[in-house]
């Protein structure tokens, strides 16, 4: 499905980075993410692709570019894409392309995508499950991650396993009213 072409891609920037502090790292959704961003590891790349194809290609060019450069220059990419995959059924059709990219690349256990929408919808959940709000963000992003950070990062963590159910807890306290006052500008 292709979207509107006029966006502003400054206006996007700001508000995923509005979401990566306040819930992200505010709520400790992520206990990895402070130090990344603290360290400026963090990449954050609004795609003008208006097609699956054209962020498909881009995806590649980015999973590249982290390949390819030093982890202390960056540790992680978020790839937005508001042109794009706005549906949440296309964009998690979309994983299989990205996660057979990867493959492709032979970056199995070296990079992997999370994935982060603003209609996400764990598979055994309601739509209205406030527990969805873990992954969901302003626009579609393709997270780009290193699997060595990942290991390095639950393995000097205690308990790692307690995060996904302490984020449940935490975005179904919130509820959806506190969720969208958490992220107004």
């Amino acid at each position: 499905m292709t979207q509107d072409t006029t966006f502003d891609a400054e206006a996007i920037e700001t508000g995923v980075r509005r979401w990566l502090e306040r819930a992200v790292i505010g709520l400790n959704l992520c206990p990895f993410a402070k130090a990344v961003v603290v360290k400026q590891q963090v990449r954050i790349v609004v795609s003008d692709a208006s097609t699956e194809r054209a962020l498909l290609e881009q995806l590649g060019e980015e999973l590249a570019l982290l390949r390819d450069t030093p982890v202390d220059a960056i540790d992680t990419t978020l790839l937005v894409h508001p042109q794009v995959l706005a549906d949440f059924l296309d964009y998690n059709d979309f994983l299989g392309d990205a996660d057979a990219l990867v493959e492709a690349m032979e970056l199995d256990g070296v990079l992997q995508v999370a994935s982060f929408h603003p209609d996400y919808q764990f598979a055994d959940s309601a739509p209205d499950d406030a527990a969805n709000l873990t992954n969901r963000a302003p626009y579609p992003i393709l997270h780009l991650l290193r699997e060595a950070s990942i290991d390095r990062a639950v393995a000097a963590y205690p308990e790692p396993d307690a995060i996904i159910e302490r984020n449940i807890a935490t975005v179904r306290e919130l509820g959806f009213d506190g969720w969208d006052k958490l992220l107004e500008d």
